[in-house]
């Protein structure tokens, strides 16, 4: 081979070193570029500078190494397969960092996952505690069904002996009937006995005489004696046909009365047909009220509340002047509530406390004591005894009677303006349902107190007394007016009976807890009694909403409407004859004269109308609800004391049977 082919040679194998290293030298810049290059990558450029090292020493010794262009073929080789690799390694690394924006993508799935998972476990965690809970209802459910069901039975046992009792109360009242009779007659035959027994009185003295005429005188003895018996045998003649005449008397008597009630009902005068006869006698209280002298000036309420409070302390009574207040205001409004109950425990002074108000006021009391076996308004108002053909008039209805201005007898019209409160004691003693229902819807029909002149709007609520009446004559009526007050006292225990809704509806009930201590006992002083208040001084003290500044009545809209809300979500909803109910309350309550606090007697009307209607209320379901009536009652009415009082109901329902309960609320 010639030198210009070895030169050939040798610049060809230059040009070409110099185009390896241009190649390369690209390559490594792109490799630069490139971010983030892995370890193998790192590897092949090494190897790479080594090659170049490699070549740069065969340009160096070209010309001792001739023999390096044998291999040049397979260093070309070499180069293009570390190209391929390097390409290989390449393509390997984009695949690599596909494969982590994958990894990338599954880790925020597996975050999102795992939160997922975490909300579903407490969500789950809550479904088991509300089945739980769920479960531990029905499994009291089952268990007040097994009570229903063996209550029911016990109600079917004591229906059927309700039924027994009163077949037996209708056999009593015809053997009470009879036993009157009965009495009379024993009366009568007592009295022909007390003469008798002067008559033998009488002989006993004629005969004293006559055994001191023969002391005297021994020569009248014979004579004496022998006058001493005739006396004798014909006192005893007397004696013997007195008792005939006594077996004789009564069928003849029972005759005569016979026949003098055919003779009545045949001439049209039968006296006591007409019903008014029995009805004409005043109760002795009423006559005690009518002769009792007015105030000689118009009476103020500030002025009677004191004389109240006067009273009760004269005679040793300690009542909380919240609760004066409060029974004051409940009378006051008779013409919306119709009725106020005092509930509690026996020895509380339920009954002492109207009895004692109404004398203070000036205002006539009647006690009318209930008896287990009531179960008619008849027990209430009287009944006709057919058996004696008279009406029986109970003393109530006697004081109603004369207190009519409409049918009252001419003698009895100035009592009309004087007023009359009527307590039914222990009223809970027999199903007030049953007696006074007929009564308290009489009462409620009354039309306002300025239209009671109109007869047509009066009917409704007057009484129609139960007789039979001769000549188609109509049976006697009476109208509980407004000067009649109506007050009941409950005892709580295990032998009375609950208020149903339409009474509790109707009333204003004030509950008198358990002291907290037992008060000593005290030396009543002596309390005079103050003169009649008359109707329409009374009259004069009760105020309309309307009476108060608009602004006032507003406020008193929003209050009753948050207190209706709170009961709908109590369950217990209240309609308008309630609404206007509390309303007329807070309008009469004796501060509205002053600087005038409505919260005070809306609190009251939370404790008296709307707590008793939430008996039965299951307090669990409801516990947010009674939260907020506690939350209502103390910071919106400012009575802390009643709103503790209602969590202590709360708590005492949850420890219970679960069932809501008003224990009342105890004030100092």
């Amino acid at each position: 081979m010639d030198l210009f082919t070895l030169f050939a040679l040798g610049s060809l194998a230059l040009m070409a070193l110099i185009v390896v290293e241009l190649a390369l030298a690209i390559r490594h810049d792109q490799v630069v570029r490139n971010a983030g290059p892995q370890q193998q990558h790192a590897a092949l450029i090494a190897q790479v500078d080594a090659k170049r090292q490699e070549l740069v020493d065969i340009d160096e010794k070209l010309a001792e190494r001739t023999a390096a262009l044998r291999d040049f073929a397979e260093r070309q080789a070499e180069v293009d397969a570390l190209i391929r690799q390097r390409d290989e390694l390449l393509s390997e690394y984009q695949m690599l960092d596909d494969r982590r924006q994958e990894i990338r993508e599954l880790d925020r799935e597996t975050e999102a996952a795992i939160t997922k998972h975490a909300e579903t476990a407490r969500l789950l965690l809550e479904k088991e505690e509300a089945l739980s809970a769920i479960q531990h209802k029905i499994d009291r459910a089952d268990e007040l069904i097994k009570e229903l069901d063996q209550l029911e039975d016990s109600k079917k046992a004591l229906t059927s002996e309700v039924e027994s009792l009163r077949q037996e109360t209708s056999d009593l009242r015809r053997l009470e009937a009879e036993a009157e009779t009965v009495r009379a007659s024993t009366e009568e035959l007592r009295r022909e006995m007390a003469r008798l027994e002067a008559s033998a009185e009488h002989l006993q003295e004629r005969r004293s005489a006559a055994l001191a005429a023969a002391e005297a005188t021994e020569t009248d003895l014979a004579a004496k004696l022998v006058q001493q018996s005739e006396a004798q045998a014909a006192a005893a003649a007397s004696a013997e046909t007195l008792r005939q005449l006594e077996e004789q008397r009564a069928p003849l008597e029972a005759r005569l009365a016979y026949l003098q009630r055919e003779s009545a009902r045949a001439t049209g005068k039968d006296s006591e047909g007409d019903g008014l006869a029995v009805l004409q006698v005043p109760p002795v209280f009423l006559s005690y009220l009518q002769k009792l002298p007015k105030h000689a000036k118009e009476t103020g309420e500030e002025e009677a509340l004191k004389r109240v409070e006067e009273r009760m302390q004269l005679l040793g009574l300690t009542y909380p002047s919240r609760t004066l207040s409060a029974f004051h205001t409940a009378m006051k409004v008779n013409e919306t509530t119709q009725l106020t109950v005092l509930a509690g425990i026996s020895g509380t002074g339920k009954s002492q406390l109207p009895r004692q108000w109404a004398s203070a006021m000036g205002i006539g009391f009647l006690q009318v004591p209930v008896q287990p076996r009531w179960d008619s308004s008849q027990d209430l108002m009287g009944f006709y005894n057919y058996i004696e053909s008279r009406f029986r008039p109970t003393e109530m209805a006697r004081a109603l009677y004369h207190l009519d201005q409409f049918h009252c007898p001419t003698e009895s019209q100035d009592l009309s303006d004087r007023m009359l409160l009527i307590l039914l004691d222990e009223m809970n003693l027999a199903r007030v349902e049953y007696y006074f229902s007929d009564f308290l819807s009489r009462l409620e029909s009354r039309p306002p107190r300025s239209a009671i002149d109109d007869p047509a709007l009066r009917k409704d609520a007057e009484i129609e007394l139960e007789m039979p009446m001769p000549n188609h004559q109509s049976a006697p009526r009476i109208f509980p007016g407004y000067n009649v007050l109506f007050a009941g006292t409950m005892n709580e225990d295990e032998s009375t009976q609950t208020l149903s809704d339409k009474v509790i509806d109707r009333a204003n009930l004030l509950r008198f807890s358990a002291p907290k201590r037992i008060a000593p006992e005290t030396s009543p002083a002596e309390a005079t009694n103050p003169k009649a208040l008359s109707r329409t001084d009374w009259e004069s003290w009760q105020k309309e909403v309307r009476s108060l500044p608009t602004a006032e009545q507003n406020r008193l809209h929003e209050y009753i409407d948050s207190m209706a809300a709170l009961m709908t979500k109590l369950r217990r909803p209240i309609g308008h004859r309630l609404g206007r109910a509390m309303m007329s309350y807070a309008a009469n309550y004796p501060a509205v004269s002053k600087a005038f606090d409505m919260r005070t007697p809306l609190a009251d009307q939370v404790e008296m109308r709307l707590l008793p209607k939430l008996r039965g209320v299951e307090v669990e379901d409801l516990s947010a609800a009674f939260d907020n009536l506690a939350r209502f009652t103390g910071e919106d009415l400012g009575d802390e004391v009643l709103a503790e009082a209602i969590r202590a109901s709360v708590d005492a329902a949850r420890d219970g049977i679960g069932q809501f309960v008003w224990q009342g609320v105890i004030r100092s």
